[in-house]
């Protein structure tokens, strides 16, 4: 009655739908799991945000036509733990610190990221530092930091398995102004 082929393709849909429901059910429980451990509220004590910033004339920098530009870096400290992130669908978890400033240039702002971390373990989701150095050095769109206040935050995201991304920023963030040169 049935031919090999039909017996194939029956089989193989069963399973083609069991592992879509499977992908369904990991993602949901993810997420139930995830509010549960109340991710949203997870600390992180920054301090002694240091900005330093000095005039560059490298085309590498963002200098263009002979004029300097002005470039930022930073030493911080940071003390934080990020294990509530994880679960059994947490593939890893990639950590960033930015600053969010105003500018002429942008309505909205302007957003840079200092420094940032792959993390793949558990047991390397306790993070402190004592004077750690930004890892990127920042310029911006307009010619001077000076003047500008910056507010410097942790965001997360949580990259699973299966599922969708997870985002999200910790409790703690801190108001630095930037020096004048």
């Amino acid at each position: 009655m049935f031919n090999i082929i039909q017996r194939t393709q029956s089989l193989s849909n069963f399973y083609l739908t069991a592992s879509i429901v499977l992908c369904i059910v990991t993602t949901g429980v993810s997420i139930i799991s995830l509010s549960l451990d109340k991710t949203a509220s997870i600390p992180a004590q920054m301090s002694n945000v240091v900005v330093s910033t000095n005039l560059k004339y490298s085309r590498s920098f963002g200098s263009a036509g002979g004029r300097p530009k002005e470039n930022s870096k930073i030493l911080f400290d940071l003390d934080m733990d990020l294990a509530p992130l994880f679960n059994w669908n947490t593939k890893q978890l990639f950590v960033q610190l930015i600053a969010e400033y105003p500018t002429s240039v942008a309505s909205d702002g302007a957003k840079v990221t200092y420094w940032d971390r792959i993390i793949t373990e558990k047991r390397d989701s306790r993070v402190k530092f004592n004077n750690q150095r930004g890892k990127y050095s920042v310029w911006d769109v307009s010619d001077s930091f000076q003047g500008r206040n910056a507010t410097f935050k942790l965001k997360w995201n949580i990259q699973p398995h299966v599922g969708f991304l997870f985002f999200g920023q910790t409790k703690g963030e801190i108001e630095v102004a930037y020096p004048t040169t």
